[in-house]
Formats: C-alpha cells, structure tokens, sequence
C-alpha cells in the first residue's frame, strides 16, 4: 500500500524577496532580513502593519496590494542601503531637494511617491496600453467585432514580454533566487518539516499563494469582466476598466487565498495557470539564500506549542 500523502498546513505567513534579503510578514510580525557584504545577516523586527479594511471580504484585496506596494518600497530601499553599502551612489540632486524639503519624512515621501508611479504604470502597461492598440487595430483594419479578444491577447503578451524581461538582469534574476528561497522556506514550514538549509532545499520553489499567481488571476479576472464591457470608445473603455480595478483585485484575493487554503480539484486547476508564471519569477536558491529565509522566517511564525 502505498503512503498516505502529507498535506500542506496553511500558516499566515507571506513574503517579499528584496535586494540580498527577503521581508517576511506574519500575523503579528515583519522580518526584513537581508545578507550584508561581509556575510553576516542584518534582521529589523517591524509590526506588521494591519488595516480595519483588510477584513472586508473583497475590498481587502485591493488595500493589500497598496499597502504590499508602499511597504515593498520601504523593503526595497532598506535592502539597496544595507547591500551596496560599501558602493555608495552619490546623492542626486532631487535627492537632495527632498531631504531639504521634507527632513525627517523624505523617506516617507520617497518610497510614497515610488509607489503611487509604480501603480501608475502598471495601470498604463497593463489596462491603458492593450486597449489603445486594440483600438488602433480596429482603426486600421474597420473592425466592429473580436476587439476585447484582440486587446486580452495584447494584455497577455505585454505582461509575459515584461515578466521575460525583467528576468535578464542579473540583478533582477538574483532577486528571483531569493523569491524561491522564500517559498521553500515556507512550504518547508507547512509540511511540518524542521527548518534546515537540507530539508528547505529539496522543496518546490514555486507557491500557490505567491504574488506572480495573484497577478495572474488579477489578468485573467479582467479579460473576463472586461470581456462584457461595451466597446463604446477607447477612452470611455479605459475610464471604466480604471473604476473596476479595485473589483477586479478584491475578486482576485480571495479566489488566490482559497486556492492557497485549500487542495482539491479545483484549487489545483485555479493555481496551476500562476504556478506555471513561476517559472519567470522564481529561481532556484543556493544555501546562503536559503539561509536569509530561514532566518526570516523563524522570526515571524504563531507560536506553536511554545516555540517560535
């Protein structure tokens, strides 16, 4: 007879790879632990920031992926700080201008404003850009019909050409490694495993509750929703996909937390589209890597029968 198979245990733990390092969050906790250059391993205990919203089903969605972005941000310049500190960039002049003009909150204005243009361009790559060339399109060859086809097949191609992309710098494709050494670490975790670089390292890199599997489903939501809206103008278009993101995004978080929840059939079938991204975002780790995330890890875990 064959052996049982081991079930994954969900925890409420989540991450972000940074630069060197990674932030793991938990319920109570956040751990930003990143490899500085002499090898050892900086760790900031912050609170994991939390929001009245976030328990409203649906609208919590969209306040996760504002707070996910400003916080990431914060993460992100922390990591470049700590990582290139003995390769100090010199300070711009804007830099300049806003420590001048803000002192104690430049930061907070920075990573601000870095997040505000990060949602700004996703918006214009991803729901503006597929539907001006749909209309374009139609335009030059006098279509009437197809045209919400033709802009979820542009929707698709802009966001795997930037997913490929991104992944060619080495910067950029060493972030990843860590990506997948967040997600062993984890899954190490849920399948009630002793957190080891042996026992992380022989884990999948790829998860269903990763964030490349909610943009996934946050994609293919907005093709079908967008899919009964008339096409009256591109501009009307475009406003009105603008006003139903917060929609799309809460849908998407909670079919991507059931998915992560749960393991069946149909669970399987949702994750195995963003599962399948993984493969752009997620590479395999080496055992420093793995390391960071166990470290990070172990410091954000519910307490469980006494121990941490």
């Amino acid at each position: 007879m064959s052996a049982k198979k081991e079930r994954r245990k969900f925890i409420p733990v989540g991450g972000q790879a940074i630069i060197e390092g990674i932030a793991m969050r938990g319920p109570e906790k956040t751990c930003v632990a990143i490899r500085t250059p002499d090898g050892s391993i900086d760790k900031q205990m912050l609170p994991t920031k939390k929001n009245p919203l976030q328990k409203v089903p649906v609208l919590r969605g969209a306040v996760a992926m504002v707070m996910s972005l400003v916080q990431g941000y914060g993460y992100i310049s922390r990591s470049a700080d700590i990582a290139f500190a003995d390769d100090p960039e010199p300070e711009s002049k804007l830099d300049r201008w806003i420590d001048e003009k803000f002192g104690d909150k430049a930061s907070q204005i920075i990573t601000v404003l870095a997040a505000f243009l990060g949602v700004v361009l996703a918006v214009l790559l991803f729901t503006l850009l597929p539907t001006f060339l749909a209309g374009g399109i139609a335009k030059l060859f006098s279509l009437k019909k197809g045209l919400a086809a033709i802009e979820a097949l542009f929707k698709v191609a802009i966001f795997l050409l930037y997913l490929f992309l991104v992944t060619r710098t080495k910067e950029v494709h060493r972030v990843f490694e860590y990506h997948g050494a967040e997600h062993k670490s984890i899954t190490c975790v849920e399948m009630g495993e002793e957190r080891t670089v042996e026992n992380v390292r022989r884990h999948s890199r790829f998860h269903p509750r990763c964030g490349t599997s909610f943009l996934f489903v946050v994609l293919a939501v907005s093709i079908l929703v967008y899919a009964f809206i008339p096409w009256t103008g591109v501009l009307s278009r475009s406003i009105l996909k603008i006003l139903l993101l917060p929609v799309i995004m809460g849908v998407s978080y909670e079919i991507i937390q059931l998915a992560g929840r749960h393991d069946n059939l149909v669970s399987r079938i949702v994750s195995a589209p963003g599962l399948l991204m993984q493969r752009l975002t997620t590479f395999e780790p080496d055992d420093q890597q793995i390391e960071v995330a166990i470290e990070a890890l172990k410091m954000v875990l519910p307490e469980e029968d006494g121990r941490v």
